[in-house]
């Protein structure tokens, strides 16, 4: 190894590494939450055939979920900049657990509905709360990074779900999923509240790290408003971005399981493998996502340039979206959603990362709130236009691949607009 090597790995020695053991258990909890929030999608056809529901009811399952998603993501975004990612997150995991095991005891739309809105609720605060902890534990220049492999546990969660889900239901019943994917969430908490302190005060962080963790210059960490946050353009170019693309994700966590059912005749045994591999194209997407920029930052670009750079080439990559119903071949279809669904994560990644980039750490999770909120406000609108659609044309999809193909350039339009520079807001 050559002497400036050894400079360097000396330096990351004594950093220290504990802000990833962090970001670790962000990433199990958001698979859990991807998990839990996937279920539904998975044993679409199986409570279909039990309750012989149409799409618009299965529709209005949905809508429920992300009426709550909408009002607790605001809510928890306030939570976690007054309370701390600690106390906010332990509230959500708290209420999205017990919802979660509360589906195994639905019997209708309306007890279903009513399981899910406590789940909207809860896993509203996933994000609030985890985006807190990267703003709390990481530098801006790995923020983007960190996002990026938290974000990544959505599609493991999504990968696990399709293989370990039928696998129970198979061996004992749709309750017993409930109940037993439930436990992971007692487990976590109770590792988060071992593990999980604020930098600061916490007894593994060493000088060097926290000075690390700390090199940004120091912004005022009290919380803002609501109402001063709302009045910032640079809120509506984070919030407006997820308006755009929340819908889209919704979509295709909740819809890609029926239709591969569908399109490609598939049933309970072989439609986990084919929806596992799309995640797991997923999770690259994720990663690589928050990789680019944060690697082009760390070159010298600006955030503003770097963000903006990865989400275009995210939007084109999205494209070929537009022909995956006339694709014949599971596996080719597999190809192009898997595409689109990694860009869409890594854009996500970026947008996540926005509001970091542009607020001080005491309006973060405010930021990230409004931004959780609109976007599920979207994503309301677009289950109930997805159930219409389905219903009315016999269960195509080509409309609802085309809105998925055009929305992640409508979003970076709209951050461009909204914000040309990313500036960072005065908040004195």
């Amino acid at each position: 190894m050559s002497t400036g090597e050894e400079a360097i790995s000396g330096t990351v020695e004594r950093v220290g590494r504990y802000r990833w053991v962090i970001c670790a258990l962000l990433f199990a909890a958001t698979a859990i939450n991807y998990v839990d929030r996937q279920m539904i999608g998975v044993l679409k056809p199986t409570l279909q055939a039990e309750f012989g529901w149409t799409e618009s009811d299965f529709a209005t399952i949905i809508f429920w979920f992300q009426l709550a998603y909408a009002i607790g993501y605001v809510g928890f975004g306030k939570i976690v900049d007054t309370l701390g990612a600690r106390a906010g997150y332990t509230v959500a995991i708290l209420i999205w657990t017990v919802s979660h095991m509360a589906h195994g005891l639905a019997t209708s739309v309306t007890t279903f509905a009513m399981a899910r809105f406590g789940l909207g609720v809860g896993e509203a605060g996933n994000f609030p709360a985890g985006i807190k902890a990267v703003t709390e534990w990481f530098p801006q220049r790995e923020r983007a990074y960190a996002i990026g492999l938290f974000n990544a546990g959505a599609n493991i969660g999504a990968i696990l779900t399709p293989l370990l889900v039928p696998a129970l239901v198979l061996a004992f019943s749709w309750r017993v999923a409930f109940y037993a994917t439930g436990v992971f969430g007692i487990v976590w908490l109770i590792a988060w509240l071992a593990l999980y302190r604020r930098p600061d005060q916490h007894p593994r962080v060493t000088a060097a790290e926290l000075a690390y963790i700390n090199q940004d210059p120091a912004d005022p960490v009290e919380p803002l408003s609501w109402g001063r946050v709302a009045t910032y353009r640079e809120t509506w170019a984070y919030a407006l971005g997820k308006f755009c693309i929340d819908p889209i994700w919704w979509f295709f966590l909740f819809w890609l399981p029926g239709y591969l059912f569908e399109r490609y005749d598939m049933d309970l045994k072989t439609f986990g493998l084919p929806l596992a591999a799309i995640y797991l194209i997923s999770d690259v997407g994720s990663i690589a996502g928050g990789w680019l920029s944060s690697r082009l930052i760390g070159k010298g670009w600006s955030a503003n340039a770097a963000r903006k750079l990865t989400m275009a080439i995210c939007a084109t990559c999205v494209l070929p979206i537009f022909f995956a119903q006339s694709i014949s071949s599971v596996w080719g279809a597999v190809a192009v959603i898997g595409l689109a669904t990694a860009a869409h994560q890594a854009f996500s990644a970026n947008l996540y990362a926005l509001p970091s980039d542009m607020f001080p750490r005491g309006a973060v999770g405010s930021v990230v709130g409004i931004g959780g909120t609109i976007g599920a406000i979207g994503g309301m609108g677009m289950a109930l236009f997805t159930g219409y659609i389905l219903d009315a044309t016999g269960n195509n999809y080509s409309v609802l691949f085309a809105i998925a193909g055009s929305a992640y350039f409508v979003a970076l339009a709209l951050v461009h607009l909204l914000s040309p520079r990313l500036a960072r807001v005065d908040a004195r």
